[in-house]
């Protein structure tokens, strides 16, 4: 019998027949492995690259092979893959007049389409959520089978899956059709899975939503159920913890708790009212931010909110991202467009005068308000708007220079989370796809270059970074700083962006050391991203307790009666003289309600003032987590204040 080498991760070799599986591999190493194993990895010998196969797929040739267990991310994958087929199993039981759309895994666990003439309810959920334990529960193997093509198309044919049909007929290009079955359910797929059923524990449905046939409007529109899945119990209950706890936190409840800033209809969707208390958030928000900028070597700038549409065209927009702007507008027979973001204008602002090298870097900011048409379907609260203001930056430097001025910005990201209390993060490279140039501006040398000095200014701050392909802007690579919050959850912040083309298409130009005219490097730079989705963000992380300093009442003044109004009245004017952000309760409600109501508008201390506070001349101070502090003089807490505030410290 012809022998093949599996070379495993430690390096040591098997020699074992053709048509060993991987399964057979992981029983001879140990029953532990094997009892473990989910699915496995193969490569060529000579090269890194790595396949996803099922463990009982026979292996042909010389391979390195993994044996893949829950502790390795990619079985996380092919498990969610497995439990989609579970619920489609599942419905097909109980439904069987049903037609299958696709199902594959997501983030935190997968989903799977069906087109149903009845709407899937909360009990049908309950119901198809037993059945698919009842199914795990019978350890049914997860087996591949390979049809002809012709026979596959005419299995689908009989059950009326027309969406199968479809699948098959478009992207299976072999003469065998790959097939999974589990128990009676099979499914056109390409795998692999797990071996069977019994793994498949903790999941649970979650909704159910509409979803158009292959996402386009004017297909068939299918039910799509969602679900979690991980490989434990416990997993599981922590995810469905931090969703409630999501809930508790979603800014759009809190703003309105809290009177933040509301959407108005009259006005249209996905445009920002700001409302006293929310405005002198992002106000504190903004000083801070402009404060930075100046003592970073950056000037302020503003720019128009709508300009000539030509310069759009010049700029590229309205070829590559005029589906996010919104129509133009004529002015004396003349096109306008609303601005969809700020470089254009800041472009200009450098065209106004000829630069030298001794200029440069020429570093522009502004917190410019853009304006891009965003679907209804998709606006969320602060988290996606048609209109917001862009914390933006434009950076004109030589070739020399790009490198350190883009470390500066990766700095003053850091800066940024550290003073509004983020300690997590990730950071992402976003390169383009060389499989569709079509997408992007400039040449194949400008992009690997440009790709280069990013990745190599991340090397040289030994700053650990994940390089992602297809995700770079039109006009060069990016480098996205992803904050983590709370409650783990990650939120886009900052994004420094390359660009070689803008420069280009206006003619940008600095005279240089040699006395000739040379073409600027340009860079965009981003810190909050939007101040909206920032603001946010930054209500859900903290749950809209926010730290003193960003609080917009930081000290609620409760007197126990009428008794003390004048003390408490002289107690208010004290604080405010002093800086601090203080409100006065006094309306005719027992101190108990006026505790109440300043700690559900998060309020960071209550001083409660009686007739003893008001002879000695102090306060009682009670705070919003740590309860009463009790009585202290008004000095002393005046200070502390002054001091909790000055300092950013996060409480």
């Amino acid at each position: 019998m012809d022998q093949i080498h599996v070379t495993l991760p430690d390096g040591s070799v098997k020699n074992v027949p053709k048509g060993t599986t991987p399964a057979d591999i992981a029983r001879g190493i140990s029953p532990r492995l094997a009892d473990a194993a989910l699915v496995a990895k193969v490569s060529a010998p000579n090269n890194g690259d790595g396949e996803l196969i099922d463990l009982r797929r026979p292996l042909e040739h010389d391979v390195k092979l993994q044996i893949l267990t829950d502790r390795d991310p990619d079985s996380l994958f092919v498990f969610r893959h497995s439990a989609a087929h579970l619920l489609a199993a599942a419905v097909m039981e109980l439904y069987p007049n049903v037609q299958l759309g696709i199902g594959p895994p997501v983030d935190n666990g997968f989903f799977y389409e069906f087109l149903r003439e009845e709407p899937f309810t909360l009990e049908d959920l309950a119901k198809i959520e037993k059945k698919m334990h009842e199914l795990a529960a019978q350890d049914i193997p997860n087996e591949r089978k390979l049809i002809p093509k012709p026979e596959a198309l005419e299995l689908y044919k009989k059950t009326n899956q027309i969406f199968k049909c479809e699948l098959v007929d478009e992207k299976a290009t072999e003469p065998l059709v790959s097939f999974y079955t589990t128990g009676k359910f099979m499914d056109f797929c390409r795998g692999p899975h797990i071996p069977s059923t019994k793994r498949i524990q903790a999941f649970k449905l979650m909704s159910v939503a509409g979803a158009y046939w292959k996402g386009q409007e004017g297909n068939p529109q299918l039910q799509r159920i969602y679900a979690a899945a991980f490989f434990t119990q416990k997993e599981l209950d922590e995810y469905l913890h931090r969703l409630e706890e999501a809930k508790r936190r979603d800014h759009r409840k809190v703003g309105a708790e809290l009177d933040l800033f509301s959407i108005q209809e009259e006005a249209g969707p996905g445009l920002i009212f700001w409302h006293p208390k929310g405005g002198l958030v992002r106000n504190l928000i903004e000083t801070w931010l402009r404060d930075e900028l100046l003592k970073r070597g950056y000037d302020l700038v503003y720019t128009p909110h709508i300009m000539r549409l030509d310069l759009w065209k010049t700029s590229g927009h309205t070829g590559y991202y005029q589906d996010s702007m919104f129509g133009p507008i004529e002015v004396e027979k003349a096109l306008y467009q609303l601005k969809p973001m700020n470089c254009p204008g800041h472009i200009l602002i450098y065209k106004s005068k000829l630069r030298s090298y001794r200029d440069l870097p020429v570093r522009f900011g502004e917190l410019g308000t853009v304006y891009r048409y965003e679907r209804s379907g998709v606006l969320h609260g602060l988290l996606r708007v048609r209109g917001f203001t862009q914390d933006d930056a434009h950076i004109f430097c030589m070739p020399s220079q790009i490198e350190s001025e883009v470390e500066a910005c990766v700095d003053f990201a850091f800066a940024v989370m550290k003073n509004f209390g983020f300690d997590k993060f990730e950071i992402e490279l976003s390169d383009w796809d060389p499989a569709h140039p079509g997408n992007y501006a400039g040449k194949p040398e400008d992009w690997h270059r440009a790709t280069a000095a990013l990745a190599d200014t991340m090397k040289r701050m030994n700053t650990p970074f994940k390089k992602i392909a297809g995700e770079a802007a039109f006009y060069g690579p990016k480098i996205d700083v992803k904050l983590i919050d709370a409650i783990g959850r990650s939120w886009q912040l900052t994004t420094v962006q390359f660009d070689f083309n803008l420069p280009a298409r206006f003619g940008l130009e600095y005279v240089g050391e040699d006395g000739a005219r040379h073409q600027p490097l340009m860079v965009h730079r981003a810190l909050l991203g939007s101040v909206e989705r920032f603001f946010g963000m930054l209500v859900e992380h903290y749950a809209g307790a926010f730290p003193l300093w960003l609080a917009p009442v930081q000290a609620e003044i409760c007197p126990v009666s009428e008794k003390v109004a004048d003390y408490a009245k002289h107690l208010t004017e004290t604080l405010k003289s002093h800086g601090l952000r203080v409100h006065l309760d006094d309306r005719n409600e027992k101190l108990p309600a006026k505790i109440r109501d300043a700690q559900l508008q998060k309020i960071p201390y209550m001083l409660v003032v009686g007739p003893k506070e008001a002879e000695a001349g102090s306060v009682s101070v009670r705070h919003r987590s740590k309860g009463d502090l009790g009585p202290k003089p008004l000095t002393e807490v005046i200070a502390a204040l002054k001091q909790e505030s000055d300092s950013r410290t996060v409480s």
